[in-house]
């Protein structure tokens, strides 16, 4: 329940923020042009908080935090005074009227380079993308790992972390190849390798596993510890007594081996009896747990005793603060939100040509998700968080959907063309089939939210 709240409480915040945003690009585009806003309202529905300000607009907080619009003065709507008449939209240049629907999107990828901004100025604990080894049969095994290599590069994108690696290599979903290039880690200027996958046969499920593990390459990461550092409370480990701090010291009379080890004998003991031999302040104890059976997604069934171990510290070697100053962080910010900007638009295009599946469309729940996730973690997550789904936001706004700010500048680009606005006839129908392909996308994108919990 506390998990709920706190995702719905940081979902909420981020939206209203996201939506402020870009309504306010809207408004104060519009101001600038002469419009007279009537309203500036975050929300729809009932409101539960209003104030006319000295410029006579109407700023309204709602009840249904899904949306926000601006209303405008616009004589297609409602009967205008004569006297106010040069203030109505449908009175502006048609480049007024794309600037001030332009300004919204454009406003969401301006929050993006903000949140970024504020983000790097305070700076981001980082992991290096460093390997230790490759899978055998994979677009990956034509690399050879004889030491620890850090990838610096995908294609033409330099990369620093993992998080960038990943959106780096979806972006190159459906491509016949991946040009990796990577370096010893402390090596020296020289000694970088390139190496092109064959990603001809490349599949994976975003739900399942990572682009990275999923080429075939084995992060590194620290040495696992046999110490535990989780016990679940309604495991079967916690029924039998382990707890946190508990050192493995064998597994049915046998010496402890590894983790993976352990893993796999408690994987294949599902409701069968285990006896486990831990160290507890100086003291070994023979403990008898059962593990849980659950049923995976392949149908097979498998023991679960709800432990995890703790890992020995990140070499500082390892480590990256992505830290800058008040100019630079303003020029990394750019450039990351035009890289998330890319990135989107390749996958939208990705969408259409059948290289990636539908099932991988996100809604408002996996968002709320990944909003309360972000947050739990920190403001400099959060705010990286809101940069992505605020470069969204604007991207999926300028689709040329008549419902959405991109069908309205396809409309208008219609009339500088032309020379005339569009008939309302035509623009009524391209309003209902915008719509049925707005509908048709939310109702999948809940489809797949609630097929993921």
């Amino acid at each position: 329940m506390l998990d709920f709240l706190w995702n719905l409480g940081s979902f909420a915040i981020a939206l209203g923020v996201l939506i402020t945003a870009h309504e306010y690009g809207h408004f104060w585009v519009a101001r600038r042009c002469g419009v007279k806003v009537e309203r500036f309202s975050i929300g729809f529905g009932k409101a539960i908080w209003r104030k006319v300000g000295a410029d006579g607009t109407e700023y309204v907080l709602a009840l249904i935090p899904l949306g926000g619009y601006v209303k405008m003065l616009d004589e297609r709507v409602e009967d205008v005074p004569e006297e106010l008449k040069s203030q109505a939209f449908n009175r502006k240049s048609v480049w007024q009227r794309i600037a001030i629907v332009g300004a919204g999107p454009m406003a969401n990828f301006i929050f993006a380079i903000f949140a970024l901004y504020i983000m790097y100025l305070i700076g981001v604990p980082s992991i290096k993308p460093v390997i230790e080894s490759t899978q055998d049969n994979s677009p990956a095994a034509v690399i050879q790992v004889n030491k620890p290599m850090q990838v610096i590069a995908v294609g033409e994108q330099s990369v620093r972390n993992w998080e960038e690696v990943t959106y780096a290599l979806v972006s190159h979903i459906g491509d016949e190849h991946i040009d990796l290039t990577l370096t010893p880690v402390g090596g020296v200027m020289g000694e970088e390798r390139s190496y092109r996958l064959d990603t001809r046969a490349w599949k994976f499920d975003p739900e399942k596993q990572s682009p990275i593990t999923s080429l075939g390459l084995d992060i590194y990461r620290p040495q696992i510890m046999p110490e535990l550092g989780l016990v679940s409370d309604d495991g079967a480990a916690h029924a039998a007594g382990m707890q946190v701090g508990d050192t493995l010291v064998a597994v049915n009379g046998a010496d402890y081996q590894d983790w993976d080890t352990f893993v796999e004998q408690v994987k294949g003991s599902a409701d069968k009896q285990m006896m486990i031999t831990v160290r507890r302040a100086g003291e070994q104890l023979n403990l008898a747990v059962t593990p849980k059976s659950r049923v995976t997604d392949n149908g097979q069934v498998e023991g679960v005793i709800g432990v995890a171990p703790t890992q020995a510290p990140w070499p500082e070697s390892m480590r990256l603060q992505m830290e800058y100053g008040l100019g630079e962080s303003f020029m990394v910010a750019a450039d990351k939100t035009w890289q998330l900007v890319s990135v989107s638009i390749k996958m939208i295009g990705k969408l259409f040509t059948g290289d990636v599946s539908v099932k991988n469309l996100s809604g408002p729940i996996s968002i709320a998700q990944g909003a309360g996730s972000s947050a739990n973690y920190g403001l400099v997550y959060f705010l990286g968080f809101l940069a992505l789904i605020s470069v969204n936001l604007g991207i999926i706004n300028l689709l040329p959907l008549p419902v959405l700010d991109g069908g309205h500048l396809l409309y208008y680009f219609v009339e500088v063309i032309t020379g005339r606005p569009v008939p309302e006839k035509v623009q009524e129908i391209g309003f209902r089939f915008g719509a049925a392909v707005l509908l048709m996308l939310m109702s999948i994108a809940l489809f797949n939210d609630f097929s993921r919990l």
